[in-house]
């Protein structure tokens, strides 16, 4: 009897380690299918090459763009605006 019980219980458990493998390995091999498919399809789109738009400064930073008079008028009446409204 507890024999009988033994040999159920490994056989049981070959079973699932085995069931439990041949899905993982089945998953791989779909896995590895769709992501050729996908790379067949949809190509990855190579990146832009950068546009040299004159001399590299050397490790100084860009000097700032000056900002349109009323252009800074406006960004600032809206901020003004919004620190009245939200009780800053």
């Amino acid at each position: 009897m507890q024999n009988e019980l033994i040999q159920q219980g490994v056989s049981l458990m070959l079973y699932g380690m085995g069931t439990v493998f041949v899905f993982l390995a089945v998953l791989v091999v779909v896995t590895l299918c769709m992501s050729a498919i996908v790379k067949r399809f949809f190509p990855e789109v190579e990146p832009l090459a950068p546009v040299n738009t004159g001399p590299v400064n050397s490790g100084m930073a860009a000097q700032p763009q000056a900002v349109d008079p009323k252009r800074l008028a406006v960004i600032s009446a809206a901020i003004k605006k919004h620190r009245e409204t939200s009780g800053r």
